[in-house]
């Protein structure tokens, strides 16, 4: 859902580590108010999955359900006195909490539960507070892959042994009972045959094993995200394949032969490099250094409640619950405090929700306001303290308890002045920004004075501590006080104008709750305000002209929906520079939730929700700020930070610089869903932009079959993901009956293709043990339908040259004439031109060139000039040679007359004068094939070099043609964008031209019936 950093990014999460100390266990009084305390030895498992003791019988609790770890001063103590004395806690001593530890867990944020434990030994509390807290916290646990999670039902089945010391299920010791043992048990209970039908289907074709190669391909063509740059992210090379081979595959004949069998591969498919989401999205890797403004952050609204609005108990468990959710904004609703204490309360006014302490909720989020998140906190004050000397005590509190934790100056970097941009979350680590009310210079200068409700100042002097009630002063909004509310916007324009404080009774608007009955802040309250200033919302040009980025406003949903509507890009531009809070309406009286995603669409920062109700908008809340290191910051889109990009929440175009996606999901199988005998099913939405989010894909209902149910029919398409980087797939699964058994959410632009397991968790978003899905995905970059082909051709252009070859061979014995076959083709091809679409290949038929076309080539030439040169001079001394022959064979012809008589020496020279002319006439025809045959070898040459140059140019051209093809596609886009805008525009204007047409008619009309009934009356009234 955010923009990450760019490049690859090295996972900085810590894997499970036990401390020795846990490992080796230590010994504790485990005490609780209503039974005796007993003597234990507590102790943490190797892998760090369950903490247990033993003290007669072994009670084990799953550490991943483990909130919050506690001691010293903040741990439970006991009530009964008796239990004091029996852990020595009443004898006066300074430091004897500290052998205290509390363990909170529970499946929600309301129903929590405490076990309370007493240290035998000194300094080993600390330790155990620390180290159970990093173990239940860490992220690779809580996201573990499916084998890792058998393991861990491995472990607790070892764990839970009877009286005997031994496991009740198999009745044998657990030492006895080895993992392999219980791998075979689970797939003698829930065998596998479609993990069988993928083996087979990748090629082992009845062969009991998978080659490396299969492997291999398998990895780079199915699992592999076709969208990720092959340059950071290489597709596995064979060494690397050998090597998850080697981790997997215990069968060493089949190692040395490069082959995995079936038991493997399915390790394989649970193991943690096959992971449906890479464990780097749940590191921060968002950019921490962007403005506040640029970033979703985790918001509370009445974060005390712990049921409805109107009635149930407020508590002060409450805030560190949420804040150990990672949440970075809670709320506080304050109240003046009756006497005599006179201390601050919160609890949810005009309703019947109980009191809470303010000092007591202040000390709580101290506690733990960084032990999730080190980044800053937000404390959202709704003050209606109309008591001066109570804010002041406020005010207090706040600094003595979170001391150099609190911000109170603005950082010198970033003054609180028009155009500054806000601070970013790594420059504010570690702080705590308090959002209220601020006073103002200009504002009218009474002391400190509190408007109350009754329209009487409340004025508190600092000399006797009393309060006095003076004369009640007319509203700024009385005439005789016109004048001076003009002086001061005279004074200063940008200032902001006192708001009036309305009357109770005259507020009617019961969506914004008791918000609109803020007072006034005191001086004390206003000097801890510095970067969350709230400011009454106007419109968006005040805001603009105004400029003051430390300026944010809060929209109740109903009117935060109404501005989404009308204006849904100026409230993008708005949240790009200023902080913006949306808080559910008043008349959720149940406590239930809005969807946050309507206003993370247009870039809203706070999206308040009630953390205390976990219905799908809390669990979607919970499981899109599960990323980014938990940290309750994410990164917004790139468009929705930057100024000089405009975005449209409701485009159903593609965003500008964004790539959309196409996401298909089968359902396979599922996996231990349910204890019950019970028919299951499985729902798939998707959630994002109001183009992106489809509901309720269900699959079929499982026939009473729970343990290992298979689907592996329909495929869920998504066809056209428009802005992936905002959108979340949500998976759940639910009972035949609509029962809730596990969900998980995943963010779209992180999702891996492929087979998978989703292990699946709870309302909470806490892992279940068991229960997963196996799914098969796929998610690559949208082609439109009419781009299929071309893209298909770009991808692959000699497949695509291939098949119009083949096309147009299987066309020839259909036609009488073949050049039409030709002229065909070539047709279909210049279509693609036409359309301004044409691959670059498929317009020219490349024809080899002839003999007589390489015969005038330069190089040739040559050849041929050289060749004749050099027959000129053979030439030559070849009719030396001839003349010379001829006066020989004159010579001869005398004397063979004579031949027959006289058998002389001179007889024999002729002979042999005979036999050298023939052989320099073999001679002359050998030197002329040599010749040809040079010719010939050149003539290859040259054919080759010509065809090298061919294909060079053909490659050039190929290139060329791709970035043409590519602007044309990104001009046809853009045109096709602006086309649908000036359309959407002229249409608009046509229905508003004619809604205006309609209702001068309407009104004509009226005044006419109107007009003759007044006519015919007169009519009547004379005639009578």
């Amino acid at each position: 859902m955010a923009g990450a950093k760019p490049g690859v990014h090295a996972l900085q999460l810590k894997p499970v580590s036990v401390h020795e100390v846990l490992k080796r266990g230590s010994k504790f009084i485990k005490w609780d108010e209503e039974a005796i305390p007993s003597l234990v030895t507590l102790k943490v498992d190797p892998d760090g999955f369950f903490l247990y003791w033993s003290g007669g019988t072994m009670e084990v609790l799953d550490i991943s359900q483990i909130r919050d770890t506690r001691t010293g001063r903040f741990a439970k103590m006991p009530k009964d006195q008796r239990i004091r004395d029996t852990l020595g806690l009443g004898k006066g001593e300074s430091n004897s909490d500290t052998k205290l530890l509390t363990v909170v867990y529970g499946n929600d944020l309301v129903n929590i539960f405490f076990l309370n434990f007493h240290a035998v030994q000194d300094g080993y509390c600390k330790v155990w507070t620390d180290e159970l807290f990093k173990l239940a916290t860490n992220i690779l646990s809580q996201n573990a892959s499916r084998n890792i999670f058998l393991f861990k039902a491995y472990t607790k089945l070892k764990l839970q042994v009877n009286q005997d010391g031994k496991i009740p299920v198999e009745g044998i010791k657990p030492d006895d009972f080895t993992w392999e043992m219980f791998q075979n048990f689970l797939n003698k209970l829930s065998p596998r045959p479609e993990v069988e039908r993928i083996f087979v289907e990748l090629g082992s074709k009845g062969k009991p094993f998978l080659s490396l190669d299969q492997l291999m391909d398998f990895i780079n063509r199915k699992q592999r995200d076709s969208r990720l740059n092959e340059v950071l992210y290489p597709p596995l090379k064979r060494d690397q394949v050998h090597q998850l081979m080697e981790r997997y595959e215990t069968n060493a004949s089949q190692l040395e032969r490069d082959q995995i069998s079936l038991m493997s591969f399915a390790k394989y498919l649970g193991g943690e490099e096959n992971s449906l989401v890479p464990p780097e999205r749940l590191d921060i890797i968002d950019d921490m250094n962007q403005p506040l403004s640029h970033y979703f952050i985790n918001s509370s609204h009445n974060t005390y409640l712990t049921v409805g609005q109107l009635t149930g108990t407020s508590s002060v468990e409450m805030y560190r619950q949420v804040l150990l959710t990672g949440c970075r904004c809670i709320e506080l609703d304050c109240w003046k405090g009756r006497p005599p204490e006179e201390e601050p309360i919160i609890t949810h006014g005009f309703t019947m929700t109980t009191e809470i302490s303010f000092k007591e909720v202040i000390e709580a989020i101290a506690e733990s306001a960084f032990k999730t998140s080190p980044y800053p906190l937000i404390l959202s004050f709704e003050n209606h303290v109309d008591s001066a000397k109570q804010q002041a005590k406020m005010a207090e509190y706040c600094r003595s308890m979170f001391g150099d934790a609190l911000l109170i100056e603005p950082l010198e970097k970033y003054p609180l002045v028009p155009g500054q941009q806000l601070p970013s979350p790594q420059e504010l680590m570690g702080k705590i920004l308090i959002k209220n009310k601020k006073k103002h210079q200009h504002r009218a200068s009474n002391g400190g004075s509190i408007r109350r409700k009754d329209g009487t100042d409340e004025q508190f002097s600092p000399l006797n501590g009393v309060y006095t009630h003076n004369t009640p002063k007319p509203s700024l909004i009385h005439s005789n006080t016109k004048v001076t509310v003009i002086e001061m916007v005279a004074n200063s324009e940008e200032e902001e104008e006192e708001e009036p404080i309305p009357d109770p009774k005259k507020h009617n608007n019961t969506d914004e709750g008791t918000a609109y009955s803020e007072v006034n802040a005191t001086e004390e309250m206003s000097t801890l305000v510095n970067y969350i200033e709230p400011v009454k919302f106007k419109s968006f040009e005040a805001a603009a002209k105004r400029n003051k980025y430390f300026e944010m406003s809060s929209f109740v949903e109903t009117k935060g929906m109404d501005t989404l509507k009308n204006s849904p890009s100026e409230f993008v531009e708005y949240n790009k520079k200023q902080l913006s809070r949306i808080y559910p309406k008043g008349t959720r009286v149940d406590s239930s939730n809005y969807m946050p995603q309507l206003f993370w669409n247009v870039g809203c920062q706070m999206v308040a929700l009630n953390f205390q109700t976990l219905d799908l908008p809390m669990q979607l809340n919970m499981g899109v700020f599960e990323y980014n290191g938990h940290c309750g910051y994410l990164l917004k889109p790139e468009f929705m930070r930057r100024t000089d990009k405009h975005f449209d929440p409701f485009t159903v175009d593609i965003v500008d610089g964004i790539v959309a996606n196409t996401v298909k999901i089968k359902i396979v199988s599922g996996q231990f869903l349910n204890d019950k005998k019970v028919g299951v099913y499985v729902e798939v939405d998707m959630f994002g932009l109001p183009a992106d989010t489809k509901r309720k894909y269900r699959t079929k209902t499982s026939n009473n079959n729970s343990l290992d149910p298979v689907w592996d029919d329909e495929t869920f398409v998504f066809n056209k993901v428009v802005l992936p980087t905002l959108a979340s797939l949500r998976v759940a699964v639910y009972e035949e009956n609509g029962k809730f058994i596990g969900h998980r959410i995943l963010p779209v632009s992180a999702l891996r293709p492929g087979y998978h397991y989703i292990c699946l968790k709870n309302e909470l978003n806490q892992p279940l043990m068991l229960s997963s899905l196996l799914v098969y995905t796929e998610a690559q970059d949208y082609i439109p339908n009419e781009h299929q082909e071309y893209a298909e051709a770009l991808t692959n252009p000699i497949k695509h040259l291939s098949l119009l070859a083949q096309r147009e061979r299987q066309l020839l014995a259909l036609m009488e004439d073949p050049t039409e076959v030709s002229h065909a083709c070539r047709l279909y091809l210049d279509g693609f031109a036409d359309h301004g679409q044409a691959l670059y290949l498929c317009s020219a038929v490349i024809e080899p060139q002839s003999i007589d076309e390489l015969k005038q080539h330069n190089s040739y030439l040559k050849l041929l000039k050289k060749q004749c040169k050099e027959l000129k001079e053979l030439k030559k001394k070849h009719l030396k040679k001839v003349k010379s022959t001829l006066f020989l064979q004159h010579h001869l012809q005398l004397c063979v007359i004579g031949m027959t008589h006289n058998n002389s020496p001179k007889t024999q020279r002729t002979q042999l004068l005979c036999k050298a002319l023939h052989t320099l006439l073999k001679m002359c025809i050998l030197c002329d094939s040599v010749l040809l045959c040079q010719a010939n070898q050149k003539l290859r040459e040259i054919a080759q070099e010509c065809q090298a140059a061919q294909i060079k140019k053909l490659k050039e051209v190929c290139d060329k043609e791709k970035k043409e093809l590519q602007k044309i596609l990104d001009r046809k886009r853009l045109n096709s964008i602006i086309e649908a805008k000036k359309a959407e525009k002229d249409k608009a204007e046509a229905e508003l031209n004619e809604i205006n047409k309609k209702h001068i008619n309407e009104s004509v009309n009226l005044i006419r019936q109107v007009s003759r009934v007044v006519e015919m009356f007169m009519n009547v009234e004379l005639f009578v």
